[in-house]
């Protein structure tokens, strides 16, 4: 579904991705894993067309998409659920998810979506008319997520889902996150620094540090790489 290839890019004259190429497979859940500062976030924010690429390509569906700007690439099927919870915080919880289906495609489809937010999160459903800036630092990760699914995407980009969160809430985030593959269908492509979560709930891994891809696998051979994970993952 998604081919990067030798990506480059940066913030002003400071290079920060140094060519890493990735690779993720329809129908599955793709972990980004890797120490604080490597390079995860911007890749993503890259990808999505946040941060103009300095070199290399980003294939969608067989399409180049590299130049694309953002508001395309979420007509195209793309959602980016960036670090921290940034809600509005003096709307309602269903405002805030309301607030998700700007696109003409997925305001066709608003109530259908309401709907699976709903499923998937019944919290939200509970608090629906709860002000955003009210609600827990996990339910507000909920809210993030959930108004990412009211843009109706095909391929959804996590940013440090669980972080911040308590070992509790971060298992009820990882569940969701399944759901979004085995119920739904979503394609998952996930950042994260909690190493053993994503490990436990991804179909492949890359491990990035310092703006390079260092190992990738399935996650049962990384687990069973220590080198790897004591060097890139702190473990």
């Amino acid at each position: 579904m998604l081919i990067v290839k030798e990506l480059e890019s940066g913030y002003g004259p400071m290079q920060v991705l140094w060519k890493p190429s990735l690779q993720v497979k329809e129908g599955t859940i793709t972990a980004l894993l890797g120490p604080n500062g490597v390079g995860k976030s911007t890749f993503l924010t890259t990808v999505f067309g946040s941060i103009q690429p300095w070199g290399g390509t980003i294939t969608y569906r067989g399409k180049d998409v590299t130049r694309l700007p953002t508001h395309k690439k979420v007509e195209m099927g793309f959602a980016l659920v960036p670090e921290g919870r940034h809600v509005f915080p003096n709307m309602s919880v269903h405002e805030n998810l309301v607030m998700g289906a700007y696109v003409k495609k997925a305001l066709a489809h608003k109530e259908e979506s309401l709907e699976l937010v709903y499923s998937l999160f019944p919290r939200l459903k509970e608090r629906h008319r709860q002000l955003a800036g009210s609600l827990s630092g996990g339910e507000q990760q909920m809210l993030t997520i959930g108004r990412a699914l009211m843009t109706k995407p095909e391929l959804i980009m996590l940013d440090e889902p669980s972080q911040g969160l308590a070992p509790l809430i971060v298992q009820l985030v990882f569940d969701t996150i399944q759901k979004m593959r085995d119920e739904i269908g979503l394609t998952v492509l996930l950042v994260e620094e909690n190493a053993d979560a994503a490990l436990n709930n991804s179909d492949y891994v890359y491990i990035m540090h310092e703006g390079v891809i260092k190992a990738e696998g399935k996650p049962e051979d990384i687990k069973g790489l220590p080198e790897i994970r004591e060097a890139y993952l702190g473990t």
